[in-house]
């Protein structure tokens, strides 16, 4: 089962986020600040980070740029934002630094699941890739 991990420091959104990816079948762990989003991502590595930017102890952009400088491991891993911080320059900037999708709050459910599928069908396109066998005709 694919593994999101859901960062959000306003209880009552995580928990609906939640509850719409778990209703759509895939196994959500959630975390309050990004200070606890690292501490779960390096314990139980999700296939996804959906992380919210404003927040207490670590902002999204901080533990973004922690997880692609400081764990090679997690290179690969889709990280998309979610954020009230909706202008195009946040948008630029979030997907500049890394990001690998931006969503605006309020949260529209349709378009987080078909972002989250989207993500998650690419990292299948490019596992495939990775693991082709390339066989030459001589």
């Amino acid at each position: 089962m694919t593994k999101i991990l859901c960062i959000e420091d306003e209880p009552d959104l995580r928990e609906a986020i939640a509850e719409e990816l778990e209703d759509a079948g895939y196994c959500v762990n959630q975390a309050g600040d990004g200070m606890e989003g690292l501490e779960k991502i390096l314990a139980s590595e999700p296939d996804l980070v959906l992380c919210d930017i404003t927040m207490p102890r670590k902002d999204g952009h901080q533990l973004l740029k922690q997880i692609r400088d400081k764990y090679p491991v997690f290179a690969e891993m889709p990280f998309i934002f979610l954020s009230a911080l909706a202008d195009r320059d946040h948008v630029l900037a979030g997907l500049k630094n890394g990001a690998d999708g931006y969503l605006a709050k309020p949260v529209d459910f349709e378009v987080l699941l078909a972002t989250i599928h989207a993500s998650l069908r690419q990292m299948d396109r490019i596992r495939h890739k990775q693991n082709e066998v390339i066989v030459l005709d001589f």
